[in-house]
């Protein structure tokens, strides 16, 4: 009898605690009404967060296979490896922040810059680049109810082509501040596309949040294969990329590249923006190296220009052709044509 009184006592309490808690808010939820002073308060400090990004660090890439979907699947080795990377605004409208990585390799006497990722935030987006088949980015309508209060950002691969993107909400979670994406599809990263996996593509969550000294970007990576219309998960993927703000390297290399480089770079963006708007996309054929098969070459030309070797009107003239033609023959199909219609 005893027993049975603490069991209903028991399912008395669960019940009283089922009513008086509220049901825990979505992680992606629409944000709710704010008065304008606390949209402008939040709006201001997500900027300041983007923005404290830029800088010059020295970076830590942690990447790990943990867990494996697939029965025949082993995870490859983790791998840790580094470098310093220098990261400037160099566009800045208030909606829309640009920000241009650069890594320095080489030595102090000898260094060398290399053109790296870029990121581009903009505010209460109503469209944004999806990876939807080999090879093809398009333009998705981000859903309306949850555009407001929330960023978009698209990453580009190191010839500003398209790599990925997605839209999430700045917001403090245990009082720290971090930006989440919202599921997002991508290309095989250069550390497998050269491996020759057996995956072909990740499904991710891409976080930022920053912390005092630099900031992380951690990418949540499911890899996954097209196996007859049907993505096969084979293993989860955790990278943690840590930049710690630091600038004992040649630092100024970084500045007069892009002293040199930056009119023909933003040429490269604006003929990658005409064609985003003629097509509604971007269709471009992959390499597995450098990220498309006209990254070699664009890249080449940044670096003649900043060694004083090649002239930067001659450069634009042939990288907008490299971009013209190379995206035209991609989609006329002459290797997407059999993943064209995947559904991503």
């Amino acid at each position: 009898m005893r027993n049975q009184t603490k069991s209903v006592l028991a399912s008395g309490i669960a019940a009283l605690c089922l009513i008086a808690s509220p049901a825990p808010a979505l992680a992606d939820d629409p944000v709710g009404q704010r008065s304008a002073e606390a949209e402008t308060a939040s709006f201001e400090a997500d900027r300041a967060d983007i923005l404290a990004m830029a800088g010059d660090f020295k970076v830590t890439f942690d990447m790990k296979e943990t867990t494996p979907w697939h029965p025949d699947y082993t995870p490859i080795d983790a791998k840790i490896s580094g470098g310093h990377e220098s990261v400037r605004v160099i566009e800045d409208t208030g909606r829309k922040i640009v920000l241009q990585h650069l890594l320095v390799v080489g030595s102090e006497d000898s260094p060398f810059v290399v053109k790296h990722w870029r990121q581009d935030w903009e505010y209460e987006p109503a469209q944004y680049l999806v990876y939807t088949a080999p090879g093809t980015w398009e333009l998705k309508d981000v859903p309306e109810a949850m555009r407001k209060g929330r960023w978009s950002q698209t990453v580009y691969q190191v010839d500003d082509s398209p790599r990925y993107a997605g839209w999430g909400q700045w917001e403090t979670t245990n009082g720290v501040r971090r930006w989440r994406s919202n599921w997002t599809l991508r290309p095989l990263a250069r550390r497998d596309a050269t491996r020759d996996p057996v995956y072909d593509h990740y499904r991710a969550i891409n976080r930022h949040q920053i912390f005092p000294g630099g900031w992380i970007h951690w990418q949540d990576n499911t890899k996954l294969k097209w196996v007859d219309g049907e993505a096969v998960p084979y293993v989860q993927e955790s990278v943690l990329n840590t930049y710690e703000r630091f600038d004992d390297y040649p630092v100024s290399a970084v500045d007069e590249y892009w002293r040199a480089s930056a009119d023909y770079w933003a040429a490269v963006r604006a003929q990658w923006d005409e064609t985003l708007a003629a097509n509604g996309g971007i269709t471009i054929e992959e390499e597995a190296a450098t990220g498309t098969v006209i990254s070699g070459e664009l890249l080449n030309m940044g670096t003649q220009i900043a060694k004083g070797e090649m002239d930067t009107a001659t450069a634009i003239a042939k990288a907008q052709t490299l971009i013209r033609e190379g995206t035209a023959k991609a989609e006329n199909g002459e290797r997407l044509a059999s993943n064209k219609a995947a559904n991503y």
